[in-house]
């Protein structure tokens, strides 16, 4: 027998009808993506615009984005005028700690919600989570009175050690959430053999973790780096101001006429390191964001 297929015009086939929509669709979304990018990066092409303009180039209207001439001289002028080499060393002498007192802490915490069943586990990090609604307003004064009481007010302590006890909430939710993504087979497995709690978490869970932990390291090191109302309570010395006091102390240099392109050239060489950083750990930063939240 003869099999007779019935011929489909080619007009009315599934490739034909939705490839033209999906094309558009994904043109708009593209575009749409553009716009956004644009409106998002305006301040800071903004910024680095004026940071090479003169100072007349400022105030034209409509506004100038791309200078004529090109000062590239505003960045020596303005980060010779204020010990910005200073700033960002004590910014990363405190940062980096804060980084390590981060990770180590909330690590711990979050290993303990995470993997270890323990009566009214869930109860504390229901409260612990709660602590995220306490604003730091409220916190300031008896914290300042602490540290005052302990004598480490003008150092780094305050904002060091408190890293060390876990104080942020939301990184360790991230990290729990992703220690409930890793099978517990393999701790079961660990325990079999011998392995005690911190050996499993040592030998297993952190090298399974680096996405997470990369991710609390930059967000912890980005807080830190633009950090202004701590360093402001604890700090009175000028030598150990961080960036973020040495631009406020830069601004009252200008206090009746501020010079736009030299501020902005300053601003723009202290931003200019979060930026790199993370450009070159966005792909694991991403990862270590979309990973978090798969399982609850």
């Amino acid at each position: 027998m003869q099999r007779v297929q019935a011929a489909v015009p080619a007009a009315a086939t599934p490739f034909t009808q939705t490839t033209p929509y999906k094309a558009v669709q994904r043109a708009l979304f593209y575009v749409l993506m553009v716009v956004l990018a644009l409106v998002f990066a305006g301040p800071l092409l903004w910024m680095f615009s004026t940071s090479l303009k003169t100072d007349p180039q400022v105030y034209t209207v409509p506004p100038i984005w791309i200078p004529n001439p090109i000062r590239l001289i505003n960045y020596p002028e303005a980060l010779s005028s204020r010990p910005f080499g200073t700033y960002a060393y004590n910014t990363m002498r405190y940062a980096l700690g804060a980084v390590a007192g981060a990770l180590i802490s909330n690590t711990l915490v979050a290993y303990g919600f995470a993997r270890i069943r323990w009566p009214g586990r869930d109860v504390f990090f229901i409260i612990c989570l709660a602590t995220m609604m306490i604003p730091f307003q409220v916190r300031m004064i008896p914290l300042y009175l602490t540290f005052k009481n302990l004598g480490w007010l003008n150092t780094y302590m305050p904002l060091i050690v408190p890293t060390f006890l876990a104080v942020n909430a939301y990184y360790t939710f991230l990290l729990r959430q992703f220690f409930l993504t890793i099978p517990s087979e393999l701790s079961d497995a660990a325990r079999v053999d011998g392995c005690t709690e911190l050996g499993i978490l040592v030998r297993i869970i952190l090298p399974l973790a680096k996405p997470a932990l990369a991710v609390i390291g930059l967000l912890q090191f980005m807080f830190a780096w633009d950090n202004y109302i701590g360093p402001l309570i604890y700090l009175n010395a000028e030598s150990l101001y961080p960036i973020a006091l040495g631009l406020q102390q830069f601004r009252t240099m200008f206090q009746e006429k501020l010079m736009w392109p030299y501020m902005m050239a300053a601003s723009t060489a202290t931003v200019a390191p979060v930026i790199i950083l993370y450009f070159f750990v966005q792909r694991t930063f991403v990862e270590g964001i979309s990973i978090t939240g798969l399982k609850g």
